[in-house]
């Protein structure tokens, strides 16, 4: 995304989440835990809004993703979202799947790499996201579904049947996204969905840990490898290894690239400028 800005000023309040930043790394938490943090219009629009405005900021170098209370997230709300479509035009409806794989979009499409903490429940809207993150630090407490067949709808919903075939594999995506049926987190573990599995209630920390970690490397490298996962997922090998010649061509004339050099001549570690 560009760094480049308008008139638009920074945003200091979201009132739908909770945004912390030090040293790099940004925290994103979903606070409704009365309600499982399950998501209203004013959630996915500012989630999506969020995301956009700290990848213009070129300050985040990692992003944490975790829900307040007893689960990550249960999806989009039963009354402000469910009942409401029920009342609305195409249009309007086409405007609001619209808004929902923005935000999925925007996950993908950061130059940050997005870490999930996931613990209890993640359904529906609340799985696709935990999803479309680059990791996913899952407590054991953690369970993933895909509820969308459950409510009359396609399970393909917000790219999930884009990004969870090429996590999990068609097999397991056919059943998870046509039965909607939970998956615990040993299972999720064993198929391929939890990036790490962590201690019993340090899902939070571990994800801060992995955060800090990646937010310590060399920014660049990380948003360009990134920015390769996403973009040759349906590319040709040729056109893929054309992409990757050209991209570390650019880095190899980046100052990360001489500074690891220089680093490893003079016996100490790597000072990333993320340049």
């Amino acid at each position: 995304m560009s760094p480049f800005t308008g008139t638009v000023p920074h945003t200091e309040r979201w009132e739908h989440l909770r945004l912390t930043k030090h040293d790099g790394v940004a925290t994103v938490t979903l606070a409704r835990p009365e309600k499982l943090n399950a998501l209203t219009f004013g959630a996915y629009a500012d989630l999506r809004d969020l995301l956009a405005e700290l990848s213009r900021e070129r300050s985040v170098r990692a992003l944490v993703l975790a829900g307040e209370g007893r689960g990550f997230c249960s999806g989009g709300d039963v009354d402000e979202i469910i009942g409401a479509t029920l009342a609305m035009d195409t249009a309007q409806l086409l405007d609001f799947n619209r808004m929902t794989g923005q935000v999925v979009r925007a996950l993908r499409e950061c130059p940050f790499p997005v870490i999930a903490a996931v613990h209890g429940v993640a359904a529906g809207a609340g799985a696709v996201i935990a999803l479309a993150a680059d990791f996913r630090v899952a407590d054991p407490s953690a369970r993933f579904a895909f509820l969308f067949t459950k409510v009359g709808l396609s399970g393909g919903d917000m790219g999930a049947a884009y990004l969870l075939p090429r996590v999990v594999g068609l097999g397991h995506a056919t059943r998870l996204l046509m039965l909607g049926e939970p998956v615990r987190a040993p299972e999720a573990e064993r198929i391929g969905m939890i990036s790490e599995m962590a201690e019993e209630g340090r899902a939070d920390a571990q994800a801060a840990e992995l955060a800090r970690r990646l937010a310590d490397g060399p920014a660049l490298a990380l948003a360009q490898t990134k920015a390769l996962l996403t973009a040759e997922l349906d590319m040709p090998l040729a056109a893929s290894v054309e992409l990757d010649a050209a991209t570390q061509a650019l880095l190899m004339n980046g100052e990360d690239y001489a500074e690891f050099h220089a680093a490893f001549t003079e016996k100490r570690p790597p000072k990333w400028q993320g340049r």
